[in-house]
Formats: C-alpha cells, sequence, structure tokens
C-alpha cells in the first residue's frame, strides 16, 4: 500500500521560497510516477508539476514554469522515495493546500502523469500560504 507523507508548508511572503518534501513508501513491485497537485480555496485541483519514475521526465504547469522545481531522492535500502517541490519567487496565486501523488504506471518508467485522475494516491495535503 502506497502511503506519501507531505511537509514543509507555511506562511510566506511575497517574493520567499519553500520546499515541500513527500516522504512515499510502499512503492514496490512496479513503477510510479509522481505528481504534486494544489486547491485553492473555492477551486478544484490543479496540476503544478510531475516527474517520471527514474527522473528523465519532468512537467510543469505554465503558471509556475521557471520558479517551482520537482526533484526526489531514494533512500539507500531503495524502501522510500523522497519527492521534492522547491518553490521560489512565490506569489499570492500559489497560496493553496499542496498534495503529493503518485500513479502506478506498471512497467512505463517513463510514463509522466498530468491528469488528476490518472493517479492512485494521495497524501493528506500541506498548506501553503503566501502574504502580499
Amino acid at each position: 500500500q502506497v502511503q506519501l507523507v507531505e511537509s514543509g508548508g507555511g506562511l510566506v511572503q511575497n517574493g520567499a521560497s519553500l520546499r515541500l518534501s513527500c516522504v512515499a513508501s510502499g512503492l514496490t513491485n512496479s513503477n510510479y510516477a509522481m505528481g504534486w497537485f494544489r486547491q485553492a480555496p473555492g477551486r478544484e485541483r490543479e496540476f503544478v508539476a510531475a516527474i517520471n519514475w527514474r527522473g528523465g521526465r519532468i512537467y510543469y504547469a505554465d503558471s509556475v514554469k521557471g520558479r517551482f522545481t520537482i526533484s526526489f531522492t531514494i533512500s539507500r535500502d531503495n524502501a522510500k522515495r523522497t519527492v521534492f517541490l522547491s518553490m521560489n519567487s512565490l506569489k499570492a496565486e500559489d497560496t493553496a493546500v499542496y498534495y503529493c501523488a503518485a500513479a502506478d504506471v506498471g512497467r512505463a518508467y517513463y510514463s509522466v502523469r498530468t491528469k488528476e485522475r490518472e493517479y492512485d494516491s494521495w497524501g493528506q495535503g500541506t498548506q501553503v500560504t503566501v502574504s502580499s
């Protein structure tokens, strides 16, 4: 069973930086695309960034290109993967609950997912608030 736990959110000022972390466990016997989504008050959840299992393919939403970076590290025992979302030049419109997600892509280790419905597992979310 895949488990995702996010952390790193907080209250920052306009122009500041934050790095979100997502510790993913239970990613066994398959390949997974990993992604970050966000949901602002009164709005639908939207795609932010995604990366494929081996890290060679990355996609960003246009609204965060050039400011956000997705990456990951793998634990020495290969039991956990930590996915990061580094956010720079934050704006008030980046305020949202940020969610980490994992999509089982089977043998397609090169596959990236950008749609919410394509993801199987979700974290509980972490709040990011940018004050103007």
